[in-house]
């Protein structure tokens, strides 16, 4: 057990709620930042729902930015793009397009998969050990696909036939006989039936509430910055006050890189806006399994005795605002996948920012502050690699890895 140090996490969603927990259950004083009222309020209020720990390929690969194109021209795709007057949004793209190579992406994948897979192992822990009511359960995902190319590629990357197992159109329905209608559609499927759904938002209520019993937790609302301090050291204020700490660790989402600039390097974070849809569908109208529709980026997950379904990325967003024709695209598409599942205009929109950067491989790391740690840029597997991020940031604070700076660049 290392020496206990007073730690402040920035950041009270997913990735920094796990993050306090997991350092708590290492022998540290810690205190959480929020600004919100309470946590888990934006990016990890409504997403998918998806804890897919072995289908977590970076968005960045070959053939991404010719399909992208297509894309782009299409009214309704899964992926639309705002240019802006925006040197951080070029320079973000032009990274992006730089991992845009199946070298990269199979390197970057396999670094997903094992934090992934860590990710998995820590909260079956956590839920033996008593972390409940966030509707966990483990039913399996299957990723179907209606192009044939496409799917004969994913076959092909397949390195596990036991954990990931190519299937028929007919095979793909009888695993999930709600989805047996788009069979006809279908060129096949790949099933992972070890992967999990839960509710991230109840997740981070769990979270928060078990953290409330410990007495080395305090849980403080107000609006964080950062500032230089002496010998290179990182100050933390909160609603302009100094907050004493002995390490921190910048796990605010979005919010992220504004705070970083203050130290003087800039995070190569970029908003991506996702989209879901919570549906209360009537007994027996949804889906066990979890489901991905991979043309059309479009997750279906049942939450408890709800169905939640979440889609689209939207390069270029500033807030978390609701785009109604893009919700108005998702019941759509709802309506005609699974139509017994609706009523969908009764169903409950919610948009919000994933904070990702380029490679899709998300920053732990330390800086050249030598008391500021960074667990930012999980994107759009905020909750898949929530635990896994955690455990890795308490390996850079037990010094069990050597925990480099971050490669950043100076804020301009």
């Amino acid at each position: 057990m290392p020496a206990q140090r007073n730690i402040t996490v920035i950041g009270g969603g997913v990735t920094g709620l796990a993050t306090a927990y997991a350092l708590l259950r290492d022998g540290h004083a810690v205190t959480l930042l929020e600004r919100r009222d309470d946590v888990g309020q934006e990016a990890s209020f409504a997403n998918g729902g998806q804890l897919s720990y072995r289908y977590v390929h970076p968005l960045a690969d070959a053939g991404v930015p010719r399909e992208s194109v297509s894309w782009l021209l299409q009214a309704g795709s899964p992926i639309s793009l705002r240019l802006r007057a925006d040197p951080h949004q070029w320079r973000w793209m032009l990274a992006f397009l730089r991992a845009c190579n199946s070298t990269t992406n199979a390197r970057n994948s396999q670094i997903l998969l094992q934090l992934a897979l860590r990710s998995q192992d820590e909260l079956t822990r956590w839920r033996s050990e008593g972390l409940k009511d966030f509707l966990w359960r483990q039913p399996g995902k299957l990723v179907v696909y209606r192009n044939a190319a496409k799917f004969r590629k994913a076959a092909a990357g397949i390195s596990n036939p036991e954990r990931e197992q190519v299937l028929s159109p007919a095979e793909c329905a009888r695993v999930e006989p709600a989805f047996a209608a788009l069979a006809p559609r279908l060129a096949g499927g790949i099933f992972s039936p070890a992967d999990e759904v839960a509710d991230c938002y109840r997740f981070c209520l769990s979270l928060r509430d078990a953290m409330a019993a410990m007495p080395s937790f305090t849980l403080r609302h107000g609006q964080a910055s950062l500032r230089q301090g002496t010998n290179g050291r990182c100050d933390v204020l909160v609603d302009g006050r100094t907050h004493e700490t002995d390490l921190v660790v910048l796990a605010a989402g979005m919010g992220s890189r504004q705070m970083a600039r203050a130290m003087g390097f800039d995070l190569p974070l970029y908003g991506l806006k996702g989209y879901s849809l919570t549906v209360a569908s009537p007994a027996g109208t949804m889906p066990d399994v979890s489901v991905t529709d991979y043309d059309n980026r479009v997750v279906y997950a049942r939450l408890g005795d709800a169905l939640r379904i979440a889609a689209m990325v939207d390069i270029g967003a500033r807030d978390n605002s609701i785009n109604p024709r893009r919700i108005a695209r998702l019941r759509d598409l709802a309506a005609k996948t699974l139509p017994r599942a609706g009523p969908y205009d009764t169903a409950r929109p919610w948009a919000g920012l994933r904070p990702a950067t380029p490679s899709g491989v998300p920053i732990i790391a330390r800086t050249r502050a030598p008391n500021l740690l960074l667990n930012v840029g999980q994107g759009a597997l905020g909750f898949t690699l929530s635990v896994g991020s955690a455990l890795r940031v308490c390996d850079l604070v037990r010094g069990n890895v050597r925990g480099d700076a971050a490669p950043l660049t100076n804020a301009t």
